[in-house]
Order: structure tokens, then C-alpha cells, then sequence
């Protein structure tokens, strides 16, 4: 693991799992992510590789996404679900030729890797390998990112869709740069060796990147609308509810929980949406969202960011899932209002 006093160096205040918190200035942090580009140490969220011949077969039989259908150096993101169709885990698969890459949730790669070997069958040809005590992942944030890699690697990046994977020869070792759904314009997601993170660090934030911290991508996170682990990221949603629908796939063959997918998905009747919420002071989450003196929805994230803003998210009711409706929030009936659906939605016919 990289020496912490390298990164408090920096001027970061680490939390207990040693994750930078900020770099001394979280209000410069959450400009730069706007507009500019931050780098940020995000070596919490789990590393595996995949090899075997059935290494993409394994991950389509127990996940929601069309993961046989990726070309090489491109990937998807794709669930686990239980057999009522809730949230167990949620990950990014990248198709490397004879191996996948895949990034979990923060705090997730132990769980997922524990459940991905108890579904290996004893005639699958799988096997995993943790990168976490060899890698680290750093992540670029911000309308710059491109820019910041472009001039970091000497690479045109014109036309890099979204899950490409781009790898580079640098300080004598590979680096793997994926692009992965944005939070504010661009993200990339870098995995880099462990020998050389101290090298890739300074030369990304001397390519323009601006040193930031996981409190910075808290409010990213929320503002975006991007659902958290624990939070939006549970059993107590299915992934259509989470603004998930890009992350299924409802042609593919069946995967646990898949039955009750199809369903809500074929009858269009979900019990309540993610919707993003502008509070009028900050609410602890969870809190209750209460429209006409009745409970409707909970608020799941909540968060005051340095603009002044206090951004949530929320599952409300779908009758009462409408941009503009004002709800209270909490205890003290915090005024919090819908300003707009969350995630993805479902595709309109015809589309």
C-alpha cells in the first residue's frame, strides 16, 4: 500500500481507511470538478481480474447486463441481484481479451469476489485474482479529464466512447485507463501498479489535474444523481426503482432475480423512482418525504455542498415522483423539492 505520509505530503486529510478526505480546501476541490479536472485516490473500490475460458459466461448467468455482447476494450456496468430482484452489488465489467476486468463499489471488492466464487461451478473454467494489494485506482473528475489524460499519455482522445479502455506504456509499467459514467462531464478511471502510483499521481496533477478528496466526490456523487453503496445500492431496491434501466438487459437469458425485472419492467408499475431533491437546509438521510400530511419516499443521500447548495436524492412514490413537487423532509419538515428525475429512465416506445 502507498506510504500515507505521501499522500498527507500532499496536504490530505486521510479517513480511517486511509482514502484522502480532502486536500485542505474542499470548496477549490468542488470548483475544480466543475470546471476543470480533479484527481482523486479511490483505491477502496475493489480490483479483480477474470480468466478462464467461461469468464464472461460466469458474469452473464448472474448479472442483469448483456455482458457476452462487449467487444474487446469495451465494457458495461452490470448488477447482482437476489431472487426478488434486489440490489446485492453493483460493478464495471471490461472485456481485455483472454481476461475481465472488474471495478466494484467502494468498500465492495471482498463481497463481490466471495460471491462471484460461490458461483463457480466445478466444470467452469474461472479463476480470479484480487489486484487490490498490487494496484491502485485513481480517478480523473471534471470537463478537463480529457484533456488532463491527452496530455499526460500523448494520446488523441477524440471519440472515446463511454466503457473504452485505453492502455499505456509509462515509468516502465501499464497503465489501464477506463471511462467510465460521468459525474461531472468526464471520469476516467486509471489502475496503476502499485510500484509506480507515487510517478502517475504527479504526472496526472502535472498535466492539469487538481489533487481532491472523497468528500468532493460525495457531493458529485448526489448532485449527479449517481446511487451510492448502502444508500441507493441495496435490498431494499431493484434496479429499475435506482435509475438503473441502461444496466439491464431484458433480452438476454435469465440471471437470478431476472423474472421480477422482466415483469416490472414489461407491466410498468414500479412502486416508487429516484428522483434528484434541492432542500432548503441539510437533512440527515435516511429521513422521511412527506407530500400532503402522508409519507411518500425516503431520502437516501443528502448532502450540503460547498456552492451552498444542499442536494439529495431520494425514492418517492411514482405518483408523486413529478419535477417541481414539493415535499417535506425529516423531523423538521425541511422543505425539499423534486427538481428531476434521477438515473436513467425507462426507453419511450418507438426508441
Amino acid at each position: 500500500m502507498t506510504d500515507l505520509t505521501f499522500w498527507q505530503a500532499q496536504g490530505a486529510e486521510l479517513a480511517p481507511d486511509g482514502i484522502p478526505l480532502h486536500f485542505g480546501n474542499p470548496h477549490d476541490e468542488f470548483v475544480a470538478a466543475l470546471e476543470r479536472a480533479v484527481l482523486m485516490e479511490r483505491s477502496h473500490e475493489g480490483r479483480l481480474l477474470i480468466e478462464g475460458r467461461d469468464r464472461l459466461s460466469l458474469l452473464q448467468r448472474i448479472s442483469t447486463n448483456h455482458v457476452l455482447s462487449l467487444r474487446e476494450n469495451e465494457g458495461c456496468a452490470t448488477l447482482f441481484t437476489n431472487p426478488n430482484g434486489r440490489i446485492i452489488d453493483r460493478m464495471m465489467v471490461y472485456h481485455r481479451g483472454e481476461q475481465a476486468l472488474i471495478l466494484t463499489e467502494p468498500g465492495r471488492g471482498e463481497a463481490v469476489r466471495g460471491y462471484l466464487q460461490r458461483q463457480i461451478f466445478f466444470n467452469d473454467d474461472v479463476r480470479l485474482n484480487d489486484l487490490s494489494s498490487s494496484t491502485r485506482l485513481l480517478a480523473l473528475h471534471g470537463p478537463q479529464a480529457d484533456s488532463v489524460v491527452a496530455a499526460y499519455t500523448g494520446l488523441a482522445l477524440e471519440g472515446v466512447p463511454l466503457f473504452a479502455v485505453v492502455t499505456v506504456e509509462k515509468h516502465n509499467a501499464r497503465l489501464t485507463f477506463v471511462r467510465r459514467k460521468s459525474l461531472s462531464v468526464v471520469h476516467w478511471a486509471v489502475l496503476v501498479p502499485q510500484s509506480v502510483v507515487r510517478e502517475v499521481w504527479d504526472g496526472l496533477c502535472a498535466a492539469g489535474s487538481v489533487p481532491a478528496g472523497s468528500l468532493t466526490y460525495n457531493v458529485l456523487r448526489i448532485r449527479a444523481g449517481r446511487p451510492g453503496v448502502g444508500r441507493e445500492l441495496s435490498l431494499d431496491y431493484i434496479p429499475l426503482e435506482a435509475g438503473l434501466w441502461d444496466e439491464v438487459s431484458f433480452n438476454k437469458g435469465c440471471y437470478t432475480g431476472q423474472e421480477i425485472i422482466a415483469r416490472m419492467e414489461s407491466r410498468g408499475r414500479l412502486a416508487k423512482t429516484l428522483v434528484h431533491l434541492r432542500l432548503a437546509a441539510f437533512v440527515e438521510s435516511p429521513a422521511a418525504l412527506v407530500g400532503e400530511d402522508k409519507t411518500v419516499g425516503t431520502l437516501t443521500s443528502s448532502v450540503l455542498a460547498p456552492d451552498g447548495v444542499v442536494y439529495g436524492l431520494g425514492f418517492v412514490k411514482v405518483g408523486a415522483a413529478v419535477p417541481g413537487h414539493i415535499l417535506a423532509a425529516g423531523a423538521g419538515r425541511i422543505r425539499a423539492e423534486i427538481t428531476a428525475y434521477a438515473g436513467s429512465q425507462p426507453p419511450i416506445a418507438g426508441e
